[in-house]
């Protein structure tokens, strides 16, 4: 990886690309340590050749589906990408599990990778990042212009706890209750460089900060840069970090829609000499609060900040906007950390961790 990247990067508008972190699980579906094997090891299928690596812990895994040109095709890729994986780890013994944490992580238990990135990483952080067994959904947009890469991220950036809420689905850390809808994400928080960031000026001040921090040896490399939303001037893209990792792809889909109809729309204005708010960082961290704590049953503070609104209300009214459906169709159904909860007290762990099993 290149240390920095370039505003040259910034091409193309409106391509898809989608991350995904996933729990390598044993036969009980206990994360193990799995990615050395699936990784390194052994030859993954086609689809996956470039595009599979590991986390910090040795039990996390990463699959990046190939450059979405057409967002129509975009379900199409996501499962091709899924199956690949699923089928590469049963012919080696493992499963294949999704969620923002898992409930049967132990860190204290697990392996760290012997990567030299991670190694330098668990040196310079220590505990917050000894304990960061997290897997999350990052979704990137291609955006045709540098600085308007880093106006749609200021502006995305209210948006980014209302999908933290629709996607809260881990409610359990190291074998106990959080009393959170998303633990993922406070946990996440607490490694530097992480949360809702401030607002960029432009490209200029964004790319300025990125060299600073490698300069102050603050960060090895820009992929350090762990915030909910940022432009990521490797790949030319908007890239949003909020969501908790899913088992369902129809959970995955409702989100890539989302955000691209939220970065193009939000391009469209930028094109237009649309003036950005000017959100201060504070509330916006309330609203992620309310979303961690409350998930789908949050009140957030509305965009102009002036009052609180259900979660349920503020899909109507994106989903009204942008004529699309996923974002409703979660809204109506039990939310993942619900569903996590009821599993646990009524059918056990064991129902639990299948539950979260890819297919």
């Amino acid at each position: 990886m290149d240390a920095t990247g370039s505003a040259e990067n910034f091409s193309r508008m409106g391509t898809l690309g989608i991350e995904e972190e996933f729990y390598v699980v044993d036969e009980f579906g206990r994360p193990t340590s799995g990615t050395d094997e699936l990784v390194y090891e052994t030859e993954p299928p086609a689809i996956l050749d470039g595009r599979l690596d590991h986390e910090l812990f040795k039990c996390v895994i990463e699959t990046q589906t190939p450059l979405i040109e057409d967002p129509a095709s975009a379900r199409e890729q996501l499962l091709a990408v899924r199956d690949a994986l699923v089928e590469h780890a049963d012919a080696h013994g493992f499963g294949i599990a999704a969620a923002g944490l898992h409930p049967l992580a132990k860190w204290r238990e697990l392996e760290h990778a012997e990567k030299p990135r991670y190694r330098s990483q668990l040196d310079r952080i220590q505990y917050p990042q000894h304990r960061n067994t997290t897997a999350g959904l990052h979704v990137h947009v291609g955006v045709d212009d540098a600085d308007k890469a880093v106006w749609v991220a200021n502006e995305l950036r209210w948006h980014l706890p209302l999908m933290l809420a629709l996607s809260a689905n881990s409610p359990y850390w190291n074998g106990f209750d959080t009393g959170l809808q998303s633990a993922r994400a406070k946990i996440f928080e607490g490694l530097p460089n992480t949360g809702m960031p401030t607002a960029f000026e432009d490209y200029e001040a964004f790319q300025a900060y990125e060299r600073r921090m490698i300069e102050t040896d603050s960060i090895d490399d820009r992929g350090e840069l762990w915030f909910d939303v940022r432009p990521h001037s490797g790949h030319g893209t908007v890239e949003v970090r909020a969501p908790d990792g899913q088992a369902d792809p129809d959970r995955i889909m409702a989100f890539v829609e989302y955000v691209h109809e939220l970065v193009v729309d939000l391009a469209e204005r930028y094109e237009d000499g649309e003036s950005g708010r000017a959100h201060r960082r504070e509330f916006l961290d309330e609203n992620k609060w309310r979303a961690i704590r409350y998930g789908q049953s949050a009140e957030l503070l509305s965009r102009d900040l002036s009052e609180t609104v259900p979660v349920e209300t503020l899909v109507e009214r994106e989903c009204d906007r942008f004529g699309v459906d996923g974002l409703w169709r979660l809204i109506d159904r039990e939310s993942g950390a619900e569903r996590q909860r009821r599993l646990r007290t009524e059918e056990g762990v064991v129902a639990l961790a299948e539950s979260l099993l890819l297919s």
